[in-house]
């Protein structure tokens, strides 16, 4: 059984602030960023709810894109989002399916 990695962003109740993470347990994850068990800048916004996600068999690969992501400015992550949960839905409480296939590269 191969391993997954993935890059998450996960975000606080009114869409207000946007964090992008890696992990390689993502139901772990989204249920310690839920309780308030991830210090830091999550914890400090109420970041709770799975907006998105990619899937990743190499943590390399995971890496890449999760630099590449937080490059980005706020709008363009935004684009990211709307392209596959444009009603910013928490996914983790769906099983963690998108409502639509994603395209995972943007312009």
């Amino acid at each position: 059984m191969s391993k997954s990695y993935f890059v998450y962003m996960i975000t606080n109740k009114t869409n207000a602030v946007l964090y992008t993470g890696i992990t390689s347990n993502l139901e772990r994850r989204t249920y310690e960023h839920k309780e308030g068990k991830v210090k830091g800048f999550t914890q400090r916004y109420n970041c709770k709810k799975l907006v998105y996600f990619e899937q990743f068999s190499a943590p390399e690969n995971a890496i890449l894109r999760e630099k590449e992501i937080k490059g980005w400015l706020r709008a363009k992550k935004d684009e990211l989002v709307n392209a596959v949960n444009p009603n910013w839905v928490d996914i983790s409480e769906n099983n963690y399916q998108f409502p639509r296939y994603p395209s995972l590269r943007l312009g």
